[in-house]
């Protein structure tokens, strides 16, 4: 059953250099109890759909089409105080950088509880209790310590533990855990994606995963879209996509994933750079970077096209006839 479905999403932002076409038109849903992982480069749009999701975009952002349906709520048709109710309490958001996004000010005690006293009545001591279970819950050591101490006095991984603590003080339906794991080693990342794993299993909450990291994908998630210039290039079942990637784009991104034996040699790398935004794109916007492009790359853009049941994907190379 879907709890979220993205339906012509479009988002561009001013600047003085003119408006960046940010979201040109996606479309993905997010089954319930399901991870589904967001996956491309820097500029492609990732962190963008998890902010508008949250309504949550810059003040020279504007949605200017599309739809955001949370069980058949259009959220872009709430008004503030609506989406206050929503915001937090039925969907919340980890933060890319946990160390900024925690404020330096305030212990995570008090943090906690200011996320619970905004959606629950509880008195002080029930949310005390409560924040100290939520930390429990998170894995930190000694919450009632914990209770106390400020985010500065916490390594990497703790305060991404304890902002995912912060995640799920309403009990929400939905996570948008935007890049959970940068800037962590690669054992503190494990034990974050196993929390995120164990969390999504007992309390079946659904969660979208952010991530520029096709190896998270493969641990993590069911569901995988993968973005290109603020376009969904191909998505599907996790399986399905890494077993037959099917347009270049995934495949390069694929390809460039480092593997055991490959030690000492060259890493495989897409030639070129994502475009800026700044200028409408009439064909597939991956074609100045992609080894089989074709004339009509270049002048229309591919729908997407039906693979398998579990599997779409928005290139011609599906439309040419296949050898015998």
């Amino acid at each position: 059953m879907t709890i979220l479905a993205i339906e012509n999403l479009h988002v561009e932002f001013s600047t003085p250099f003119g408006a960046v076409y940010a979201i040109r038109g996606i479309d993905f849903t997010l089954a319930k109890g399901d991870i589904l992982g967001l996956v491309g480069e820097t500029g492609c749009g990732k962190s963008v759909t998890g902010r508008s999701i949250m309504r949550l975009l810059d003040d020279n952002a504007r949605i200017t089409g599309g739809r955001i349906v949370f069980e058949d709520v259009d959220l872009l048709r709430l008004t503030d105080a609506d989406m206050h109710d929503i915001r937090g309490n039925r969907i919340a958001m980890i933060f890319q950088d946990p160390a900024t996004a925690l404020n330096p000010l305030f212990t995570i005690g008090e943090q906690i509880m200011d996320v619970l006293r905004a959606h629950q009545s509880n008195g002080h001591g029930g949310l005390k209790v409560r924040a100290m279970r939520l930390l429990a819950d998170v894995g930190l050591p000694d919450p009632a310590q914990m209770m106390n101490v400020y985010p500065h006095q916490l390594s990497g991984g703790q305060q991404q533990r304890a902002m995912i603590a912060l995640s799920l003080a309403a009990d929400p339906d939905v996570i948008i855990a935007d890049e959970p794991t940068t800037a962590l080693d690669v054992t503190i990342q494990a034990q974050i994606l196993d929390l995120l794993r164990k969390l999504q299993r007992e309390r079946a909450i659904s969660v979208l995963l952010i991530t520029h990291d096709l190896g998270i994908v493969a641990e993590t998630c069911q569901q995988v879209v993968v973005l290109y210039a603020g376009r969904v290039v191909e998505k599907g079942a996790v399986e399905a996509i890494f077993a037959s990637p099917q347009h270049p784009y995934t495949r390069g991104l694929l390809a460039a994933l480092p593997r055991p034996g490959s030690r000492g040699s060259d890493l495989q790398v897409i030639a070129g750079t994502v475009p800026s935004g700044l200028e409408r794109i009439a064909g597939c916007a991956f074609a100045p970077r992609c080894d089989y492009v074709m004339d009509i790359c270049r002048r229309q853009q591919p729908a997407l096209s039906f693979i398998n049941s579990a599997h779409v994907s928005a290139c011609y190379l599906h439309e040419m006839p296949k050898d015998d």
